[in-house]
C-alpha cells in the first residue's frame, strides 16, 4: 500500500466534499437542524457528506471498514478502517460562525496510519501518513519550539454532556489562565489538533471526544514532531477519551499539571 499516494487522494477527496459544505452553508434553514443529545447538533449536511465520504473511500480502498460519527450502519473491518468526522464543529456551522472541517484517519488494526484534516474555511489541508512526516497544503509543518508551559498557547474544547470530571478541568483551566499567553476555544478539535501540529498552538487538551473526533489529528501531530498522550501519560488517547497533544519541549510540564488534576 502507497501511503503517500492515499493520504494525498484523500486529501483532495476532503477539499471537494469541503467545497459541498461550504456551498450548502447558504442553503441551511432553522428546521434541518436536528439535536442527537443536550447542545449535540447534526444536519442534512453531515449526512450528506458523510455519505460521499464513505462511498470514495470504499473506492479507494475496498477492504476498509467504516467508523463514523452520524451512522452506525457502516460495517468496521478487522484489518482496515476509516475513521471520519464528516463535519467537525457542526455548532460553529449552524450559527455561521466560519470555523469547521472534516476529520479522516485510516487506522490498520489499532494503529492510526493516515490522516487527513481539511479546515473548509481558510480551505487548509493537513495531512499526515505513518513515517512520512506532516504537511499543509503541500509544504512540511512542525510543531512549536515554546520551551515553557507560562510561554504557551492553550487550546482546549469545553464539556458539553459529561461533567463528571468538571472540577479537575476547572482546576488546569484556572491556573492557564493565569500561567500561559492564554486559552482558545474554537470548537473543532480536529482544527484544534492540525494548529498544534503546524504551531500555531502550543498544546492542545480535552476529554470527552471521541476517535472520529483526534484520530488523524493525533497522527498529524506526531508526524510534525509532537506528543500525544492520555491524561496519564499513555497511548490510550482513543479508547480513555482523553488526549493531551503538546511540542516534546512542554509536554511533560503539562502531562504533570493535567495528572496531577485529575488522577491525584
Amino acid at each position: 500500500m502507497n501511503l503517500e499516494l492515499l493520504t494525498k487522494q484523500v486529501a483532495n477527496l476532503s477539499r471537494a466534499v469541503g467545497n459541498y459544505i461550504k456551498n450548502e452553508i447558504k442553503n441551511l434553514d432553522p428546521s434541518d437542524i436536528k439535536h442527537k443529545g443536550v447542545n449535540d447538533f447534526v444536519t442534512y449536511v453531515d449526512h450528506t457528506s458523510e455519505n460521499r465520504l464513505v462511498a470514495e473511500l470504499g473506492k479507494l480502498l475496498p477492504e476498509a471498514g467504516f467508523i463514523a460519527e452520524e451512522d452506525s450502519s457502516h460495517k468496521k473491518q478487522e484489518k482496515f478502517n476509516w475513521i471520519i468526522d464528516p463535519l467537525d464543529g457542526t455548532t460553529n456551522f449552524v450559527h455561521g460562525i466560519p470555523l469547521y472541517s472534516i476529520s479522516i484517519a485510516l487506522v490498520k488494526r489499532e494503529q492510526i496510519v493516515s490522516g487527513v484534516i481539511f479546515e473548509i474555511n481558510q480551505h487548509e489541508c493537513f495531512y499526515a501518513w505513518q513515517n512520512g512526516g506532516a504537511y499543509l497544503n503541500g509544504h512540511k509543518i512542525e510543531v512549536s519550539k515554546t520551551n515553557l508551559l507560562k510561554e504557551s498557547l492553550v487550546a482546549t474544547g469545553f464539556p458539553y454532556t459529561d461533567f463528571s470530571r468538571i472540577d479537575a478541568y476547572n482546576e488546569v483551566f484556572l491556573y492557564l489562565m493565569k500561567n500561559s499567553h492564554g486559552i482558545r476555544r474554537l470548537g473543532s478539535a480536529a482544527v484544534d489538533l492540525a494548529y498544534v501540529a503546524c504551531g500555531r498552538f502550543d498544546t492542545f487538551y480535552e476529554y470527552g471526544l471521541h476517535s472520529w473526533d483526534v484520530a488523524a489529528g493525533a497522527l498529524i501531530v506526531e508526524e510534525a514532531g509532537g506528543i500525544v498522550t492520555d491524561f496519564n501519560g499513555g497511548r490510550k488517547f482513543l479508547a480513555e477519551r482523553e488526549i493531551i497533544a503538546s511540542n516534546p519541549n512542554i509536554h511533560n510540564e503539562f502531562l504533570e499539571l493535567v495528572r496531577k488534576k485529575f488522577y491525584e
